[in-house]
């Protein structure tokens, strides 16, 4: 549901009548019937949010080089939250809490990629890669 403020904008722009003209090849402006122009900018609306909506996705294959660089920027993070929550630990018991989190964390990552590619496939209509 619109808001207040919403539905008052929505007022003001169709308050105001606007010309409908465009130029034709020889420079003369036209009028254009106000049912049209209202038509023809809802066919376009739709149309562009579902092509760049779905051109603009574009899922890659699975690669352990890829989950690789996921776990190397998510470990510095993982690092400092397990020493913030658990404060009593050394650091080489927080080392081996990080690491024991990317050894969970990296396949799991994996697993999703390959699931998001398999899914977008699907989703494609191209035939499934085999193994």
């Amino acid at each position: 549901m619109p808001t207040r403020k919403q539905r008052r904008r929505r007022a003001k722009g169709r308050r105001h009548e606007y010309e409908y003209v465009f130029v034709d090849e020889e420079g003369n402006e036209v009028e254009v019937d106000p049912d049209d122009v209202r038509a023809e900018r809802a066919v376009s609306r739709n149309g562009r949010v579902r092509e760049s909506s779905r051109a603009n996705v574009r899922v890659q294959a699975p690669s352990w080089r890829r989950v690789a660089k996921r776990g190397l920027i998510f470990a510095p993070l993982m690092f400092v939250t397990v020493m913030l929550i658990d404060s009593s630990l050394t650091l080489p018991q927080v080392a081996v809490q990080t690491v024991f989190l990317l050894a969970i964390f990296l396949p799991f990552s994996y697993f999703m990629d390959s699931f998001m590619y398999r899914r977008y496939q699907r989703r494609a209509g191209e035939p499934a890669a085999k193994r």
